[in-house]
């Protein structure tokens, strides 16, 4: 029967609720590569409640640490406003100092991987995830306009670099296929434990909306659809209702039943608890964003011929091997180029542009 623990804490005493989840949880970590992923969805202060807070990467990372890994790296791939800004966004967020040492671009370095044809046949999946022997997560507790809820399951679409993420929304097309969609990017690499920051929580319209909630709790789970559907459930919102909860118990990912799970603590709703409006629609219809997913998705990789030395370090890290050396200037074959925008961040130089 999965888990899900519920136990108390705050920022300033967070490391004892992070003891406790590795008691219920052990892992053997010694000798092992370990990666952690919060939640970074874009630049912002750690007090606006948008990203895990540095309180809890720090008392993870420590605590990781302290079990004698081969090797430890924190990363995320910052989401739909901040492509190419991964280090400021750690800056800002007071993550890079709460990693010790152990950020990572993550960005930088990807494996091209199978999909789903009906979406994409092929995606890029930052290789520090994709090889790790551990994988922990650490999602916020927070709406989303266009999920409803972003979770375990919804903190893995951070494992696309680039603009992946604004071209998959596009080809979606809908919300319901965007929580399927949602799914079979968790299914990449599934994490072997989930952190939740639910010290402080969001409501309304989230994943980045003015609207916080004190909590005071930290939730843990081996099993994301468990932690999920717990989080739905203090949220107001019944788990079943849910299609990207639907799509993972109909994958074999873990069920949604609040009665087949063993609680570790106190389970119970948040009173008067603000989802989002619409239906979980809100950022599918929104014109704004719209207009910015179709500019992102369309973007390709341009080389700079002021800047560009033709040292060939973005057609060796390209993944899906879509730039060629032409006359001592990479040039992007735009049909095979997947946009995770590798090339950009690894550019030496600079030299790589988005047109």
């Amino acid at each position: 029967m999965p888990k899900v623990l519920i136990t108390p804490a705050d920022y300033d005493s967070v490391r004892t609720a992070v003891e406790r989840v590795f008691e219920c949880f052990p892992l053997p970590l010694a000798g092992k590569t370990v990666c952690i992923k919060p939640n970074v969805l874009r630049a912002s202060q750690a007090h606006e409640g948008i990203v895990t807070h540095p309180a809890v990467l720090r008392a993870v990372v420590e605590k990781v640490k302290s079990l004698k890994p081969a090797d430890v790296v924190v990363g995320d791939n910052p989401g739909l406003f901040s492509y190419g800004a991964n280090e400021e966004s750690f800056w800002q967020t007071g993550l890079m100092e709460a990693a010790r040492g152990c950020y990572r671009n993550i960005g930088n370095d990807a494996v091209r991987v199978a999909f789903p044809a009906e979406f994409m046949p092929s995606v890029s999946i930052s290789r520090a995830i994709h090889e790790a022997d551990i994988v922990i997560s650490l999602p916020k507790f927070k709406t989303h306009g266009l999920t409803v809820m972003t979770g375990a399951i919804k903190n893995s679409y951070g494992y696309l670099p680039g603009a992946q993420k604004a071209l998959l929304h596009r080809i979606a097309g809908s919300p319901e296929r965007f929580h399927d969609l949602v799914v079979e990017v968790f299914k990449l690499r599934v994490p072997d434990l989930f952190i939740m920051d639910a010290v402080v929580g969001m409501e309304g319209n989230g994943p980045a909306s003015p609207d916080l909630r004190d909590i005071g709790l930290i939730l843990a789970a081996d099993n994301a659809v468990a932690l999920d559907a717990v989080v739905a459930t203090m949220m107001g919102a019944a788990p079943e209702r849910l299609r990207f909860l639907q799509k993972a118990r109909a994958d074999g990912l873990g069920d949604y039943d609040i009665s087949k799970l063993d609680i570790r603590g106190v389970l119970k709703p948040l009173p008067d608890f603000r989802l989002p409006p619409l239906g979980g629609s809100a950022i599918q219809d929104n014109p704004a964003v719209q207009e910015f997913i179709a500019e992102r998705a369309q973007l390709r990789p341009r080389a700079d011929a002021d800047l560009c030395n033709a040292c060939g370090t973005c057609i060796d890290q390209c993944p899906a091997g879509a730039l060629a050396m032409n006359d001592d200037l990479p040039l992007v074959d735009a049909e095979r180029c997947i946009t995770c925008f590798c090339c950009q961040e690894i550019c030496p130089e600079k030299a790589m542009t988005l047109v």
